[in-house]
């Protein structure tokens, strides 16, 4: 089964089995090779219940495409990422629906550089070629070899960090079920000093505490109270396939990812000063302003990782934030990852000797931010139009991304949804009243 419509702007994600099953799996393999012509290709899966099958039949079609491949078994996303540009494979895939529920599986496509393969990037004419099934005649199949890019991946995870700066910290992780019980006892093993408090560490695809999508309030609501009860320095929740981690401050309020994306930004400009820094069009001031202040480079961009690797590459960025939780290193196969951000914060709040919420204090007093609000419409273009018009003569308009109005004390975006009829404002402003009034007003326009 292939239903043509599980190709989505960054990837593949679909129902198992009524929209993707082994023999679409196999026929995407084989697109894959038919339209990239790799040699030498990694594949790997996560921990969902139908992802050894799904990734089994992926093999066979690359295989059968007569490219190379390496097995690399169940492992988080970031590790394709790594594992492809480390060995200068031609690309890969890992076989996973992230944060979505257990019923979904789907796939992430990288290139040679593990650049992402997306909606622009080849994904749609991958559908078309698997979705037609015309293979040329058998050649030659390529071999499957096991291959284990687990120690390669730890130590470069660890890299990014002084160990011996790290003080004492208790630590509550919540791994949701997911890929990062599997992925972080290695890593905690080399960090003696971290009190690590344990949760849901056991994969399982039936994710039987909550889902694996920190996003959504509900689902950061064990790591808060966790985290409070433990009297923890700090909380942090991975999605299902922990390319991202969310954080939660010792008082147990979330950490919002432009924030993180602040702090991190001027750690990477103590490392490498004058550095170029990406962040998104939906971010907080603090970002850009931080960057500037600390002589970076702020480069603003539109929202995706397709996008902002494209960007990572062309502008030779250090790093680069997004909103949603993904962090991004010109060292790590210039790729998000989970792991190194979770370690970042450690040496972070080692290094500065406060607690993260006095750390985030200066921020929390000077940006008020409303976090992503989204609102289902009738006709998108027609109500980001009418937006336009209302706000022509009070900022500076922008269409990098949706529609973005920035004026003196507020600004915001508002953007579509790639796969709903939904729009997603994000505002900010310099006071709480101001932020809740502006915030209000864009709603009631938006939702008129």
């Amino acid at each position: 089964m292939l239903d043509p419509k599980i190709f989505k702007a960054y990837d593949v994600r679909g129902l198992y089995p009524s929209e993707l099953d082994e023999e679409g799996a196999y026929a995407i393999g084989r697109a894959v090779v038919q339209q990239f012509e790799p040699k030498r290709f990694a594949v790997g899966h996560d921990m969902r219940l139908s992802s050894p099958a799904i990734a089994a039949a992926a093999i066979r079609g690359v295989a059968d495409g007569g490219a190379e491949v390496l097995d690399l078994g169940m492992i988080g996303t970031e590790m394709l990422y790594f594992a492809v540009g480390e060995l200068g494979l031609d690309g890969g895939l890992t076989v996973t629906a992230s944060h979505n529920p257990k019923e979904y599986t789907g796939m992430k496509i990288v290139r040679r550089g593990a650049l992402p393969v997306g909606g622009e990037s080849g994904l749609l004419d991958v559908r078309d070629r698997a979705m037609a099934g015309a293979w040329p005649p058998a050649g030659p199949a390529g071999t499957v070899t096991d291959y284990d890019i687990w120690p390669a991946y730890v130590d470069r995870v660890m890299s990014f960090v002084d160990l011996s700066a790290i003080r004492p910290l208790k630590v509550v992780i919540d791994a949701a079920n997911g890929m990062a019980g599997a992925m972080l006892p290695p890593v905690l093993e080399r960090l003696p000093m971290v009190d690590a408090v344990r949760c849901f560490f056991e994969p399982d695809g039936n994710f039987p505490n909550h889902l694996p999508n920190p996003l959504l309030p509900e689902n950061r609501e064990f790591i808060v109270k966790k985290t409070l009860e433990e009297g923890a320095d700090l909380g942090v929740a991975f999605d299902g396939d922990a390319d991202r981690c969310f954080f939660v401050d010792d008082t147990g309020e979330f950490v919002p990812g432009d924030f993180v994306t602040t702090l991190f930004a001027e750690t990477v400009l103590a490392k490498e000063p004058g550095a170029k820094i990406i962040y998104d069009v939906r971010a907080s001031r603090a970002v850009p302003e931080t960057i500037e202040r600390d002589g970076g480079e702020a480069l603003i961009n539109r929202v995706g990782h397709a996008f902002i690797k494209a960007r990572m590459r062309k502008d030779h960025a250090a790093f680069g934030g997004e909103v949603s939780g993904h962090y991004y290193f010109r060292d790590f196969s210039q790729a998000d990852t989970g792991v190194v951000p979770f370690l970042l914060m450690l040496e972070l709040i080692s290094r500065k000797g406060q607690t993260l919420s006095e750390i985030l204090a200066p921020l929390r007093a000077k940006y008020f931010i409303t976090g992503e609000l989204n609102t289902t419409v009738k006709d998108v273009a027609l109500k980001l139009q009418e937006i336009k018009e209302h706000y022509a003569g009070e900022g500076t308009i922008s269409h990098l991304d949706g529609i973005s109005v920035d004026a003196d004390d507020w600004h915001f975006n508002v953007r579509p949804s790639n796969t709903e009829p939904l729009l997603r404002l994000n505002l900010e402003a310099t006071s709480q009243e101001l932020m809740e009034q502006k915030r209000d007003e864009v709603l009631s326009l938006i939702r008129s």
